[in-house]
């Protein structure tokens, strides 16, 4: 059952996923919020959008309950799309879904939280896992992603329903560095040596935005999708190697990307604190999760599948033209 939905509010509205949940929310004429830290940069954003009749802006702190409580008066649903770096998840990221979800508790406001697939830990083969894939991490910060879900759907909050959608990697217009390749794409536009974090041979998923957006709204509107976990699917895998052979014809350019393993994060790590973060989770690049579409297919219909030619066409198209007007 679709429920009636008119407004909604995205935390982290500036960043790769909460760009295309706006956008996709605008679409379907939902009154949508814009909330972040930044004013110049909530309304660059909205500037790029044409300044839509129904995107209003709101600034204040994700960590501060009364912040989110008030940005949100009158929205059925909170879209938790905002993030913390690698190098502060453990100490971070169960405070600000505190934060979120008292707000959404004392407003009677569903919440839809945006995040990975770290607390299913390593993979038993090569077979899609389901959403009932038991979560055994291994690794710190899929530990604390397990304890962000744990407290999530805790039955203290009595007032709001919750869901969590769950994202492999992810790639799109809207990306930036946050995303393991960001940095790729932005190099390989620009015309610059690049580097690819972790394995560049072995096939992985990744996942569109735009598509992603599609599902997460989806979702989002049925009654009968809240107090679950939820993939969202790629449209298959893809080697890095075929990423980056794309992305340069798409480019026109083909300066060398080299992989980067775990003694070389470990060095950027002494540089940029939040590289040295990413060692613990390059299993991930080795033996890859995939994620099993078949409870969406259920529920909603056909997956979203942007081939990889035009969906990394597109990003590094997005990505020139960004480069183009920085100049």
């Amino acid at each position: 059952m679709m429920n009636k939905t008119t407004k909604a509010v995205v935390l982290g509205a500036t960043g790769g996923t909460g760009t295309v949940i706006i956008a996709e929310l605008l679409r379907r004429g939902i009154e949508t919020v814009a909330f972040g830290r930044s004013l110049p940069k909530l309304e660059q954003f909205a500037a790029k959008l044409g300044h839509p009749a129904g995107l209003s802006l709101k600034t204040g702190d994700v960590f501060k309950p009364e912040d989110v409580f008030k940005a949100a008066q009158g929205a059925d649903i909170i879209f938790h799309s905002a993030s913390v770096p690698y190098n502060e998840m453990s100490t971070r990221l169960l405070p600000m879904g505190e934060a979120v979800m008292e707000a959404a508790d004392r407003l009677g406001a569903r919440v839809v939280a945006v995040d990975g697939i770290y607390p299913y830990g390593r993979r038993k083969d090569e077979q899609p896992i389901t959403e009932e894939f038991p979560k055994n991490p291994h690794t710190q910060k899929g530990k604390t992603k397990l304890e962000f879900e744990r407290m999530f759907f805790s039955p203290r909050w009595s007032h709001t329903q919750g869901m969590i959608v769950r994202l492999p990697d992810y790639y799109g217009p809207t990306a930036n560095e946050a995303s393991y390749l960001g940095s790729t794409l932005d190099a390989i536009a620009a015309g610059k040596p690049g580097m690819f974090v972790g394995n560049m041979t072995v096939p992985r998923e990744y996942v569109y935005l735009p598509d992603a957006a599609v599902m997460i709204v989806e979702l989002a509107l049925r009654e009968e999708a809240y107090g679950q976990n939820w993939n969202i699917p790629g449209a298959g895998t893809i080697s890095g190697r075929e990423i980056v052979r794309i992305a340069r014809m798409a480019s026109g350019k083909s300066k060398p990307v080299i992989p980067v393993g775990a003694f070389g994060l470990s060095l950027l790590g002494l540089f940029v604190p939040v590289m040295k973060e990413i060692v613990e989770m390059l299993y991930l690049t080795k033996e890859p999760l995939r994620l099993s579409g078949r409870k969406y297919e259920r529920l909603v219909g056909p997956i979203p599948a942007t081939s990889f030619e035009e969906g990394i066409r597109e990003t590094i198209q997005a990505i020139q033209s960004r480069q183009a007007k920085s100049l």
